[in-house]
């Protein structure tokens, strides 16, 4: 056992350059523009729903390093964001996946300082571009119970993977010099593939928390869907 942990840390990266500090400190200004101090408070008083986000970061970490690997950076997995997003809000979504994205770029990407990067690129911007859709969807549709489920739940995290494939991919093709042809042919045409389980996974876990814990659901009412 001692020999596979020593061989897993002999191949991450530790390196740590000028691009992981900027990311880092754009990441850490834009979580402290969107700190979220309400449900933070609420999360530490109550016992019950701390153990609840605990057991939902777990099972989203595992969801992630379920990986299929394509190339050194580009990765397959579920997200799980727009089910976290509906869960707590994407304020406190956005900062309650930093932790699966720390374990994701420390034991998938193998470099633990590029959680930065990944986290404000290929999580926040995506997490939140699907709260904009929510709230547009709240907004202008009406407040019934199939369109949350199959707009604010099942085509969100379709967007989702859209967006994580496609900022990721914009990423990739800018800051770390892959071909745009390489990137059509081997990540962006897979955004189908992915996106439809992506959608029904989501979908399916936010179908039985309206029905068995609708109190679980961060702004969810039964006086507002039904």
């Amino acid at each position: 056992m001692s020999e596979y942990w020593l061989s897993l840390a002999a191949n991450i990266n530790w390196q740590f350059g000028f691009k992981e500090g900027l990311f880092i400190a754009l990441l850490g200004l834009w979580l402290w523009a969107i700190w979220p101090k309400r449900m933070l408070a609420q999360i530490a008083k109550d016992r019950e729903q701390q153990w609840r986000l605990l057991c939902v970061l777990t099972a989203i970490n595992t969801l992630w390093l379920l990986d299929a690997s394509i190339d050194k950076q580009i990765h397959l997995h579920f997200l799980a964001l727009v089910s976290l997003m509906l869960m707590y809000g994407w304020r406190m979504a956005t900062l309650a996946a930093m932790l699966p994205v720390l374990f994701f770029s420390t034991f998938i990407l193998k470099q633990p300082f590029y959680f930065a990067v990944f986290g404000l690129i290929a999580i926040a911007l995506p997490l939140f571009c699907c709260f904009i859709c929510y709230s547009l969807i709240f907004k202008h549709l009406p407040h019934h119970l199939f369109v949350y489920i199959f707009c604010a739940a099942f085509f969100n995290a379709f967007l989702s993977i859209v967006l994580h494939i496609s900022a990721w991919s914009l990423w990739l093709a800018l800051g770390e010099g892959y071909s745009w042809d390489y990137l059509q042919q081997n990540y962006l045409l897979l955004i189908p593939l992915l996106g439809f389980p992506e959608a029904l996974l989501n979908g399916m876990a936010i179908t039985l928390m309206v029905i068995y814990r609708p109190y679980w659901l961060y702004d969810y009412s039964d006086h507002h869907y039904f």
